[in-house]
């Protein structure tokens, strides 16, 4: 396991940890409670070639044991996200790739009952800057459907610049969607996102 993980991250009352199987009661009651306001936006397994049904969505403890190998291979860097110490939600940061690429992509969910208070700006915030200082890498990206405009206003308020369409991208909802890529280099915040966060937020108090 690398010197960047595991880690915890920290801002005020939001906060970022390593995934863990006992916290499984929590992710599922947040996470059964905000059914109907993730499902648009899930990733779902699409029929295979020869049309039979669609894959079986993994156990909690399936999930937790795959992130945790992903990341102890250097591949994932799979959070939960608390907000005055309860759990509201999951950021993962996954597709690390080194070489000359140097890049990740982060996905993200939140309870709908703290949606609107800054916690997955902050959240996002806090692991770009970890991203492109303990970890090393040059360039994260997010991609969004072009529908989702909670998900959307997060990477608009950071300050991601909007790099276009990627059609029928990812499998989601039971079709294949299109999404919006949003990316950001390192040298686009050589002062620290959390940083460019906090100021934004100074000028709108």
């Amino acid at each position: 396991m690398n010197a960047s993980w595991p880690v915890e991250l920290a801002e005020g009352d939001v906060a970022l940890r390593p995934i863990r199987a006992r916290d499984q009661r929590a992710w599922r009651e947040v996470n059964q409670r905000n059914r109907e306001w993730l499902r648009p936006w899930e990733a779902t397994v699409p029929p295979t070639a020869a049309g039979h049904a669609t894959g079986v969505r993994p156990t909690y403890r399936q999930m937790v044991r795959h992130l945790r190998a992903e990341a102890a291979a250097g591949r994932i860097l799979p959070f939960v996200v608390t907000y005055r110490g309860r759990l509201v939600g999951q950021l993962t940061v996954a597709g690390i790739t080194w070489g000359s690429m140097c890049s990740a992509h982060i996905g993200y969910w939140v309870d709908q009952a703290v949606a609107g208070r800054g916690v997955m700006p902050t959240a996002v915030a806090l692991v770009v800057d970890h991203c492109f200082g303990a970890v090393g890498l040059h360039r994260v990206e997010v991609c969004i459907r072009p529908e989702n405009i909670p998900s959307r206003r997060v990477v608009e308020k950071l300050g991601f610049r909007e790099e276009g369409l990627r059609p029928r991208y990812l499998h989601i909802d039971g079709g294949w969607r299109d999404h919006l890529v949003f990316a950001m280099t390192a040298e686009e915040v050589p002062e620290g996102l959390l940083n460019r966060w906090r100021q934004a937020n100074s000028r709108l108090k």
